[in-house]
């Protein structure tokens, strides 16, 4: 399986990259990417979401009626759940949503995102983007040369490159990230995922261990 290396024109450069078939080419494991993405999403919530229980309500503690004879309901003090202002019954609390999944899981999840996205033909390698300053104009250009202008895109670095980073990072649907900080969803969330070259080496060998 091998992927024509482009330039930041569009053009190819007559370069190749061979890709894995065990990364690239497997049978999407869909419950696999389900919990990944899963995870990802509940790692994000804050979690700090809470209601007053009956306990924790400023008011008075006066039995608001005689327990008998009244011929109605019995009723305790004003903090009763039954009336406005009163305390919550089973309300939220502060809790921490994550999750934790196996590292085999996790990368299977990678693989199957990789092996779809491999199959819709939505995978690109390009070759090192060179960026003299932080310049959204000049990433601009090459994301016109690469036909990526309205699409949602993923570049994936091999090393850490502050002036890409920098030139792409008000552009709303174009995402930088390092190719050992990517989750399932950061995959499935680009429409276009596009590897500078050295990317998918150190990718695949990430995916490996």
């Amino acid at each position: 399986m091998e992927l024509v290396v482009l330039n930041t024109s569009g053009k190819e450069t007559g370069k190749k990259v061979t890709l894995d078939e065990s990364v690239f080419g497997i049978e999407p494991n869909k419950h696999a990417v389900y919990l990944e993405v899963k995870q990802y999403l509940a790692a994000q919530r804050q979690g700090t979401h809470k209601s007053k229980e009956r306990s924790e309500i400023t008011a008075s503690t006066k039995k608001l009626k005689k327990q008998k004879g009244s011929g109605s309901a019995r009723y305790g003090d004003i903090k009763s759940p039954t009336f406005r202002g009163g305390g919550r019954v089973f309300g939220p609390k502060p809790r921490d949503y994550r999750f934790k999944l196996n590292k085999a899981l996790k990368r299977l999840a990678k693989k199957s995102v990789l092996s779809q996205k491999m199959k819709d033909n939505s995978i690109r390698i390009v070759e090192g983007l060179s960026i003299a300053a932080p310049k959204t104009k000049d990433f601009i250009t090459i994301l016109n040369a690469l036909a990526l202008n309205d699409k949602k895109s993923l570049f994936i670095l091999p090393d850490t490159n502050k002036n890409v980073y920098l030139s792409s990072r008000n552009l709303p649907k174009t995402k930088v990230m390092k190719f050992n900080e990517i989750s399932s969803y950061d995959l499935i969330n680009a429409g276009e995922i596009v590897f500078l070259e050295g990317a998918v080496e150190k990718f695949q060998e990430n995916l490996k261990k």
